[in-house]
């Protein structure tokens, strides 16, 4: 199915939830919602849903206007982070019972029932009732009602923020291997850059009630259309560092370092402001091959966090964090050199916008 939506603006009070946006979510395929808390992500889905009506604008689904179409009369299937089941049904009731209300032949129900029980691994717990499962079991059953519907548009708002980092994995595995085939359109709301990668798909990034950019999410991921899309698909967010270009070839950061920017089709004027965007992750403590830049910078913190260390520097007036592999014991206020590649950098102009993404990305 198509689902559109045209201009569709949402206030609530004096405070608006959602600004003129226009979307065309790509058909048969995943679109994540990326944004922090607040950015419009449940309020757009609710209005996709027919659980809200725009303040203008309008939802098309296949082409039709369904704008003043309610959620009950929309054939979708919505999961949210609250997931509900009901209490005094077995697992097996609970899934089954959107079927049921459509009457269907108890010989399918059983069928379909057995089928996405298996899929999602709780099959042996189908005569249990929900106060008997665990967290992820209960999410488990609520997906499984939801997607039992087979129905051709499917709204996942977060389901899957309150189980533990082993049970999300297995479960967005799960959901990936279920969507593949095309037959169904799925919107799925996240805050976290790394869930949008692996889900893959198309994204559409919010913020505040603005879409900032929507298409595939590795093109967003490699080419963020500007400073503010690189923040919020980047966690920790991009380092950003001011910048004046030499000429059309190499732009000076404001220590005085020099990168080379040559082959990037860039029209740069010397003397014009920008700003050079590194990913955390591009941020190293090891000599690099190649054109690039040493930085000294003090430690303000030195974050270890599983495998992983997350230095906070200072670099004269600018703030940066590298994400090094491994522990890295340093002190806070100590000196360290990181290193930067020419061909990592990305270049924003000072209102934000994309200049240059590195090649081959």
């Amino acid at each position: 199915m198509t689902l559109e939506l045209k201009q569709v603006i949402k206030t609530v009070g004096a405070e608006t939830h959602l600004y003129p946006l226009d979307l065309k979510l790509a058909a048969g395929g995943i679109n994540v919602l990326l944004g922090p808390t607040q950015a419009g992500k449940t309020s757009l889905m609710r209005i996709i849903a027919g659980l809200d009506k725009p303040d203008s604008g309008s939802v098309l689904v296949d082409g039709k206007d369904v704008t003043g179409v309610g959620v009950r009369e929309r054939n979708l299937a919505m999961v949210y982070q609250q997931f509900i089941n009901y209490p005094g049904l077995s697992v097996y009731e609970n899934i089954a019972s959107p079927l049921r209300l459509k009457k269907l032949p108890q010989q399918e129900i059983h069928q379909r029932v057995t089928e996405i029980a298996e899929k999602l691994h709780i099959a042996h717990l189908l005569q249990r009732l929900p106060g008997e499962l665990s967290g992820g079991q209960q999410q488990r059953t609520a997906l499984a009602r939801a997607l039992i519907k087979r129905a051709p548009l499917v709204l996942l708002d977060e389901p899957l923020v309150n189980l533990d980092y082993k049970l999300r994995e297995e479960l967005r595995s799960e959901l990936i291997s279920l969507f593949t085939n095309g037959d169904t359109t799925v919107v799925y709301a996240t805050t976290e850059p790394q869930e949008a990668l692996l889900l893959g798909g198309h994204t559409a990034v919010m913020h505040a009630g603005r879409l900032l950019q929507f298409g595939p999410t590795l093109q967003l991921f490699n080419a963020p259309a500007s400073t503010q899309v690189a923040a919020i698909f980047n966690d920790p967010p991009m380092n950003m560092l001011p910048a004046t270009a030499l000429d059309n070839a190499s732009v000076r950061l404001d220590d005085g370092s020099v990168l080379a920017v040559a082959g990037r089709n860039l029209a740069l004027t010397a003397g014009r402001r920008c700003q050079v965007g590194v990913r955390c992750n591009d941020v190293r403590l090891q000599a690099l091959v190649g054109a690039g830049v040493s930085l000294a910078c003090t430690v303000g913190l030195a974050e270890l966090s599983g495998s992983e260390t997350y230095l906070h520097l200072r670099h004269g007036g600018d703030a940066l964090v590298a994400q090094l592999p491994g522990v890295h014991a340093l002190e806070i206020g100590s000196a360290v050199q990181v290193n930067i590649h020419a061909a990592q950098i990305f270049l924003f102009d000072t209102e934000g916008r994309l200049l240059s993404a590195p090649q081959g990305d």
